[in-house]
């Protein structure tokens, strides 16, 4: 293929099993070893003389040099310990480059939206835990660019993400377990952009086996088109970094000069912003004000790391990045929508916002109406007495959106796209404390939080109980 993938792997010594001379062994072992690493990531030709270790010029000599000056050695021209003890690492196995460098021609995807589909699972995983390392590897360049992600489960999709053991159709097998981890391809069609794991390897979401989420990052940055990085602290870097601080994961300021080159910068909140409009309504007759101490909202829901307060004509607009809400008409943001709407809420794996009107319901990309929509939302599995939603929250751990309707409750599953059993419940009963109906609620930072009139609760899921009791507009700096 024109575009090599990228492949993980470790370089071992492979070790012979008849007695010879244990130093003529392990000299012979290095000599292979040299020659295959430099011919793989060096651009050695393979009709290149076997490396002599003994020997101080020519073509071998040359490329170790380039080796050693790029992944930050001693630049000797001579295989030491510390350049064997490079070559063993586990690392990436497209050929070596120097700063962020993309692929050649510099391919990137010609738009900001991408789609990922998740085709088979690893049992060494629960498939929540391989959901939330792509997620959580994808988020990772999401943060740093206008890139948004969301995941389809049947299809065709732009990245699509597998696991498979040996030779799985793309004339690059994998070869059993500590070798070959991985490999992706740029972007492009077809194949290209897709990611696939070696599934002969432990896979952990910890530092104990192969962490999938430090693997997938990377992967996943050349399937937006990133090559290697020269900075060892980059997750670019064509060495596999096992002691990567998880906990406190974040790009070097060369992974993000990379990205950036080809993708340019997040959204900011002023002109440049393609999602929402910028221009705010002025505060008039008949527009709500945001610190009047009556204030109640129709509907809340998040979006993109923004929250989204509705109030019949109008919304509200605020990002923990700027001090003061933004104001602006429902229709300048989505023209096809109804004013006073009843529910809203945020499918974040998908990038979709489900609004709820009525006995209707609309899934919104950014500006767009999903195809097929609206719907009714007794095709959620609501029974014919419900006629309309209060409020909804989704759970972005278990995967799972609340609906409240009255003093009740329901459940979705949204990876099974069905109502679960058992339902409807008391809301008094699984949350105690907000025992009235509810008028719009969304989640953030572990908390739910539920808005009644003026008044809203944070309530603690875990610890199944309200922790405080705020003013609604409290998230309007009121």
């Amino acid at each position: 293929m024109q575009n090599l993938p990228a492949l993980l792997l470790f370089c071992g010594v492979v070790c012979s099993a008849y007695p010879v001379d244990r130093a003529a062994e392990d000299e012979n072992n290095n000599m292979e070893l040299t020659q295959q690493y430099l011919e793989n990531y060096y651009n050695l030709g393979k009709d290149v003389k076997p490396f002599v270790r003994r020997r101080d010029s020519g073509p071998v000599v040359e490329k170790i040099r380039e080796m050693q000056k790029f992944l930050g050695l001693e630049v000797t021209g001579k295989v030491d310990s510390d350049t064997l003890a490079m070559m063993r690492r586990p690392r990436c196995g497209v050929p070596d480059v120097g700063d962020f460098t993309t692929f050649p021609g510099m391919p990137k995807w010609r738009k900001t939206h991408l789609t990922y589909r998740i085709m088979n699972y690893t049992p060494d995983l629960p498939r929540d835990a391989v959901d939330s390392a792509i997620e959580k590897a994808l988020n990772v360049w999401k943060e740093v660019t206008p890139l948004t992600f969301s995941r389809t489960d049947e299809g065709e999709a732009d990245i699509k993400i597998s696991f498979a053991v040996r030779d799985h159709g793309d004339f690059n097998p994998f070869d059993g377990p500590g070798n070959v981890l991985g490999h992706a391809y740029p972007p492009g069609p077809g194949i290209y952009g897709d990611a696939h794991f070696d599934d002969d390897e432990q896979w952990t979401s910890d530092t104990s086996g192969t962490n999938l989420f430090l693997v997938a990052a990377h992967e996943l940055g050349h399937s937006l088109g990133l090559f290697h990085s020269a900075d060892p602290s980059a997750l670019m870097y064509p060495v596999y970094n096992v002691l990567a601080d998880l906990a406190r994961f974040h790009l070097s300021q060369d992974d993000v000069n990379g990205i950036q080159s080809l993708y340019g910068g997040p959204p900011s909140d002023s002109s440049n912003d393609p999602v929402v409009p910028t221009e705010s309504v002025p505060p008039g007759p008949g527009t709500p004000a945001a610190c009047d101490p009556t204030l109640s909202f129709d509907a809340i829901s998040t979006l993109r790391g923004e929250f989204l307060f509705f109030k019949d004509r109008h919304f509200w607009r605020k990002s923990l990045r700027t001090l003061e809400p933004g104001f602006y008409l429902i229709s300048s943001f989505w023209p096809s929508l109804p004013s006073g709407l009843d529910a809203a809420y945020e499918e974040t794996s998908k990038d979709i916002v489900f609004i709820f009107k009525g006995n209707q319901f609309w899934a919104m990309r950014g500006t767009e109406v999903q195809a097929g929509y609206p719907k009714g939302i007794h095709t959620l599995g609501f029974p014919p007495t419900v006629k309309k939603i209060d409020a909804a929250v989704f759970d972005k751990e278990k995967k799972k959106t609340y609906f409240f309707v009255g003093d009740k409750y329901w459940r979705f599953d949204e990876k099974r796209q069905s109502m679960e059993p058992g339902f409807p419940k008391q809301i008094a009963e699984d949350f105690p404390g907000v025992d009235s109906k509810v008028d719009a609620a969304f989640e953030a930072f572990g908390f739910y939080y539920f808005f009644n009139g003026s008044s809203q609760l944070e309530f603690d899921p875990n610890a199944k109980k309200v922790t405080h009791v705020l003013k609604s507009n409290s998230w309007l700096n009121c």
